[in-house]
């Protein structure tokens, strides 16, 4: 991040790095849910009860709250052929338009999930054998899903005021290990 040493740059690192967090802890839980249905289906011919609709439900979840690092990080799969055959100035133009689409696309789905929780709570949708309703699981991804717009639009930011590029997350491994030691 640019100009990373200063408080402010310390404590969106924190938060991203929180994030981050919330996201993998829910990864981990999925899993584990899976698994402990699995080992109670084929092992004891007990599956738990709403463990594929809880994990499913939860994956959701994990997803939402995973858009948020990767809203600002940009650490997913991009092809950088035409913009590292443009100038810099170009290059630039192009990573704050991708920066657009990407804040536009994730308010839109924030605007569609949380019609989806109005609807969820007036339906009263919920889990087939312990009747758990959906409607907080939705609004757990409707809060990641603005996270996700918060950490675009800080990137969006960092770009027209910084010039700031993908680049300097090509080393995110390098990175996040520094991270840890704050």
């Amino acid at each position: 991040m640019q100009n990373d040493r200063t408080p402010a740059g310390h404590a969106m690192r924190r938060v991203i790095l929180f994030l981050e967090r919330i996201a993998g802890a829910l990864l981990g839980l999925v899993t584990i849910l899976i698994v402990a249905s699995a080992i109670g289906r084929y092992g004891f011919a007990r599956p738990l009860p709403d463990a594929f609709d809880v994990s499913r439900l939860l994956l959701g979840v994990a997803i939402g709250w995973g858009l948020a690092s990767l809203g600002f990080h940009g650490t997913h799969i991009k092809v950088d052929l035409l913009a590292h055959g443009v100038g810099l100035r170009m290059r630039r133009w192009m990573n704050a338009f991708a920066w657009v689409v990407l804040a536009a696309f994730t308010g839109l789905m924030c605007w569609k999930i949380w019609g989806r929780v109005n609807s969820a709570m007036s339906g009263g949708d919920a889990t087939m054998d312990l009747r758990l309703p959906h409607w907080p699981f939705f609004l757990a991804i409707w809060i990641g899903l603005m996270a996700a717009l918060f950490t675009t639009l800080v990137r969006l930011w960092l770009i027209a005021r910084h010039g700031t590029d993908l680049g300097e997350f090509d080393g995110i491994d390098e990175e996040l290990l520094e991270d840890q030691k704050l």
